[in-house]
C-alpha cells in the first residue's frame, strides 16, 4: 500500500467555513484499502505554507490527493482574490517543491473543467466525478508501474448509495470546524434529476438521485457523535427533500434511533408541507435553506426551475407555520430578466414574511451547465471562450447597474434581506464575534408577530 497525503485547497469561509466532507470520504475509501493516510486542510492549518511544507516533509508521501471545491465565489462583485485557482496553483509550487511525490487532483470544482484545469495546475493525473474507487485503482496503478491515462473517472452510472464510503474525519480538524461553526456535514444522496439551466450537479453527480440507505446514514450521524461529540450538522445534498420521500426515510430512522441532532439541508422550493416540515423539524431540523433562485414565474421558466413562485410562497408559508427560519437563495439578472420581471421579484420576496433573501447578481457560466450553450447561442461568450475566470450571464433585456441599484434600494434598512453578496459576510462576522455559532442567518429572523397572526400550534 502506499503513503498518501491528502490535502483540502478549499479556504472560503463563504457563507461559512464549510469541513473539507469530500476529502474525508476520500479519505474512508482509501482507509478501507489499506493505504498510509495524512489529511491536511489548508484554511484549518491558517493557510501557512510552512505549515503545509512541514507536513509534507514529515509525512514523506508516494502521492499527493489536492481536493477542490470550488473555482470562484460566484459572486460578480467578487475580486481577484475569490479566484481560487490562482490560490490552488500556489500550493501546487509548495507541494512540487517540498516532494516528488506524483500529484492527482479532484473535486468537484475539478471535476467542471478537468482538462484546463489540469493544464492550469500542473498536476499529474485528475479524477473526475466521484473518487472513492476510481482513485484507488489508479494509485494501484501508478504503484505497480502500469500505465495510468491523465484523467480517469468512474465509470457507467457510478456508485450506488450502498456503496458510498463513509467519511472518515479528523478530531483536530472537527474541533476546527466546531469552533468556527458549530457543525459538520454529511452527504445523504447523490446526483440531482433536475434540469436548472446553470447548473453542473447532474453533470457531475449523475441525474437521478443515488441514495444512499437510511440506516447507512444515521450509522454515521451516531459514529460522528460517538467518536467527535458533534451536535450540529449540514447535509450537503443538491437537495435534501427528493421527491420519493428518501429524505423522510432519513428523519424516520433519526427518530427511530433516537438521534439528539441540530441539523440543517439545502431544499427544493416544492412539495414541501406543514406535515413534512414537521417530521423533519421532530427529527431536529432547524433552519432550512431554499434553492429559490428566481423570483418571478417568468424567471423561474427561464432558469427551467420547474416550479412557480405560488409555490415558493407556499413552502415560505409552512416554514413560518412551523417555526422554522428559512433563507431563499435568488439571483436576478438570469434568462428572462427584464426591468419589469426585476420589481416583480422584488415585489414578490417583499410578500415573503419571517425569512431571509440572498440575492446575487449574474450566473456564473460553468462549461457543464446548458446556461452556458444558451449563452453562446445568444452571443454573449463564444463557443472557445475560456470559463476558467469567472465570466457572468446577464440577460441582454437588462441594465446591470440599474438593476442592482433597484435591488440594493428595495433591500435597504432589511437586516432579513441581504445585498450584495459580501453584506452578509459583514452581517455574519459581527454575530461571530460576539459568540453565535451555526448558519447564523437564522438568527436575523424573530417570530414573534407570525405567532400571534396563526396561532401557535395551528
Amino acid at each position: 500500500m502506499s503513503r498518501v497525503f491528502l490535502l483540502s485547497a478549499n479556504v472560503t469561509t463563504e457563507p461559512y467555513p464549510v469541513y473539507p466532507l469530500g476529502m474525508a470520504v476520500i479519505a474512508g475509501a482509501l482507509d478501507q484499502a489499506g493505504h498510509q493516510l495524512r489529511q491536511f486542510d489548508f484554511l484549518a492549518a491558517g493557510k501557512s505554507k510552512a505549515a503545509l511544507r512541514q507536513a509534507l516533509a514529515e509525512f514523506a508521501p508516494e502521492f499527493v490527493c489536492l481536493s477542490l471545491r470550488n473555482i470562484d465565489n460566484v459572486d460578480s462583485f467578487g475580486g481577484e482574490d475569490d479566484w481560487y485557482l490562482a490560490q490552488a496553483r500556489k500550493l501546487v509550487q509548495v507541494v512540487r517543491e517540498a516532494t516528488a511525490a506524483t500529484l492527482i487532483v479532484g473535486g468537484p470544482a475539478f471535476s467542471i473543467m478537468p482538462e484546463a484545469i489540469l493544464d492550469y495546475l500542473g498536476a499529474d493525473h485528475g479524477v473526475v466525478g466521484e473518487g472513492e474507487r476510481v482513485l484507488v485503482q489508479l494509485l494501484a496503478d501508478l504503484k505497480a508501474g502500469r500505465p495510468a491515462a491523465r484523467l480517469t473517472s468512474e465509470a457507467g452510472a457510478g456508485l450506488a448509495g450502498e456503496e458510498m464510503a463513509a467519511p472518515l474525519l479528523v478530531p483536530e480538524l472537527v474541533e476546527f470546524y466546531r469552533q468556527q461553526t458549530g457543525m459538520v456535514n454529511l452527504q445523504s444522496k447523490r446526483g440531482c434529476p433536475f434540469s436548472c439551466s446553470y447548473c453542473t450537479y447532474p453533470g457531475l453527480e449523475g441525474k437521478r438521485f443515488r441514495c444512499r440507505p437510511a440506516p447507512a446514514v444515521v450509522d454515521d450521524i451516531k459514529r460522528l457523535q460517538a467518536e467527535h461529540g458533534i451536535e450540529s450538522l449540514f447535509f450537503t445534498d443538491s437537495i435534501f427533500n427528493d421527491p420519493a420521500g428518501h429524505y423522510l426515510a432519513v428523519a424516520e430512522e433519526m427518530i427511530r434511533r433516537g438521534v439528539q441532532l441540530r441539523w440543517s439541508a439545502f431544499f427544493r422550493p416544492q412539495g414541501l408541507g406543514r406535515s413534512e416540515l414537521a417530521l423533519l423539524k421532530k427529527a431536529g431540523l432547524y433552519a432550512l435553506e431554499l434553492g429559490t433562485d428566481a423570483a418571478s414565474d417568468a424567471t423561474l421558466a427561464g432558469l427551467a426551475k420547474g416550479f412557480n413562485f405560488a409555490e415558493v410562497e407556499a413552502v415560505n408559508r409552512a416554514c413560518v407555520d412551523e417555526q422554522l427560519p428559512c433563507a431563499h437563495f435568488v439571483i436576478f439578472g438570469g434568462p428572462g430578466e427584464t426591468e419589469a420581471t426585476v420589481q416583480e421579484g422584488l415585489a414578490n420576496l417583499a410578500r415573503l414574511q419571517h425569512t431571509v433573501v440572498f440575492a446575487f447578481s449574474g450566473i456564473r457560466l460553468l462549461s457543464k451547465s446548458p446556461l452556458h450553450a444558451q449563452a453562446i447561442r445568444e452571443g454573449l461568450v463564444s463557443a472557445d471562450q475560456s470559463l476558467l475566470q469567472p465570466v457572468y450571464y446577464y440577460s441582454p433585456n437588462v441594465d446591470r447597474d440599474v438593476m442592482n441599484a433597484t435591488i440594493e434600494e428595495s433591500f435597504r434598512g432589511r437586516r432579513d434581506r441581504i445585498f450584495p453578496p459580501s453584506e452578509g459576510q459583514k452581517r455574519m462576522a459581527v454575530m461571530h464575534n460576539f459568540g453565535y455559532r451555526g448558519l447564523l442567518w437564522d438568527k436575523l429572523i424573530s417570530f414573534g408577530r407570525s405567532r400571534r397572526r396563526h396561532g401557535a400550534g395551528n
